[in-house]
């Protein structure tokens, strides 16, 4: 199934060009092998051999064996990737997955915020870096989900616009795929637009202070308050009380 060594370059490329982590590469590795496990027991014998049918039935079979809608999630958005680059390497001509839904995780509001108080609180004026920052911040905890300490883990290359994805790493270091609204995709791209400016030219993160090192979760509270008194708006028990000093 993989006798050029397919996955081997893939982690190379995830590594070295994109810079994402050694443990965010090595899930990549493992679920690429469960798909390439699961394609040789179908008869598959090569990664140009894989259609549509293969990745549903791949999907299903995850299903029959207990695995949650986030990890199947995970696994096809990894393959999806992965056969973006072996298109971009003119080894395969299509995308199997491409056409292929994963199952959505459900959406949930960031502590006890109601939708009417989200709203105001995501629609914040200005312009310019920080601000830039601060609505891709605010759009990601709401559209994802996402965990403070998820939020400020989060390296360059865990969002995928086109996948309109993030690879979230949780407790016990497992991975998760959270799906990335419309709102969330614009504010995010707006923001790496505006990155270079603020980040230290060696920084991994994807949301940096205006030192250029990765945000602290202590700050992103920081942050939310201000905007939440700016639009005054009651805000939930995880940003009710920051710690005061903090730079942006």
């Amino acid at each position: 199934m993989d006798d050029a060594g397919w996955i081997d370059r893939f982690v190379r490329h995830l590594e070295f060009e994109r810079r994402l982590s050694p443990l965010t590469c090595k899930n990549y590795r493992r679920d690429l092998e469960m798909l390439r496990d699961f394609a040789a027991t179908s008869g598959v014998s090569g990664w140009d051999g894989l259609d549509e049918e293969h990745i549903r039935a791949y999907s299903a079979a995850s299903f029959r064996k207990g695995q949650s809608a986030k990890s199947i999630q995970r696994r096809l958005s990894a393959a999806r990737t992965f056969f973006r680059y072996l298109m971009r390497e003119k080894f395969v001509e299509k995308n199997p997955i491409a056409s292929v839904s994963a199952p959505k995780a459900r959406k949930r509001l960031p502590g006890n915020l109601d939708a009417d108080r989200m709203a105001r609180l995501l629609d914040i004026p200005g312009d310019g870096p920080i601000v830039d920052r601060d609505r891709a911040i605010l759009e990601l905890l709401y559209s994802s989900g996402l965990r403070l300490a998820e939020l400020t883990d989060l390296d360059c290359g865990d969002v995928d616009i086109q996948d309109a994805t993030v690879r979230v790493t949780g407790k016990g270091n497992k991975d998760r795929i959270v799906p990335v609204g419309r709102h969330a995709r614009k504010a995010v791209l707006k923001w790496q637009r505006s990155r270079p400016g603020m980040a230290n030219v060696d920084e991994k993160a994807l949301f940096v202070s205006n030192r250029g090192t990765r945000i602290s979760p202590r700050s992103v509270q920081a942050r939310v308050s201000h905007w939440a008194r700016r639009q005054g708006i009651d805000v939930p028990a995880f940003v009710r009380n920051p710690p005061a000093g903090i730079e942006p």
